[in-house]
């Protein structure tokens, strides 16, 4: 499987640009996964519902299946982070994992920048950035060799991530 996380600051475009890809990487034959990190105490559930109820009740893990879809709900006993690696390791076969707000993982990211954002860049400092997907590539405040990509060309990044392939292709870290 091929992972590639998209990092950047909120208000960015990575759920936006991901939301874009999906479709254009299974028009191109291929089976499309999100890893999203979230924040803090989200909630997928609603009050009320017999998988919400389970978990306030101190379930470890409350899984819903249907005909259609499964849904995994796990408390962590002790709060702290997730690792990327431990997550992607959950995950069913796919093509590609499209990986979204683990900003500081080991794996390599296209950054999501926009100038009007007015937020630092992430390249110069990570060498897992790979390409940096701008729509102000003359406002870069520092110089790059990266390849860039036009945030508003979803097709084109769908392109550079197939003929990239290769760079992308997973291998789980030694522990």
């Amino acid at each position: 499987m091929k992972v590639v996380g998209f990092c950047g600051y909120s208000g960015s475009g990575k759920t936006t640009l991901i939301e874009q890809l999906i479709p254009r990487l299974r028009a191109a034959g291929q089976r499309v996964s999100v890893l999203k990190h979230a924040h803090h105490a989200f909630d997928v559930d609603k009050p009320g519902k017999d998988s919400y109820r389970h978990r306030e009740a101190g379930a470890f893990e409350v899984l819903v299946a249907s005909s259609r879809r499964l849904a995994l709900m796990r408390e962590y006993e002790v709060e702290g982070d997730p690792d990327v690696h431990q997550l992607l390791a959950e995950l069913a076969a796919c093509d590609w994992v499209l990986v979204e707000g683990f900003k500081h993982a080991d794996l390599p990211k296209v950054e999501v920048w926009r100038a009007a954002n007015e937020k630092p860049v992430i390249y110069p400092d990570d060498p897992f950035v790979s390409a940096i997907a701008t729509d102000s590539p003359a406002l870069l405040p520092i110089a790059t060799q990266l390849p860039l990509l036009d945030l508003a060309d979803a097709d084109a990044v769908a392109q550079f991530l197939l003929a990239q392939a290769l760079r992308y292709e997973y291998t789980r870290p030694a522990p």
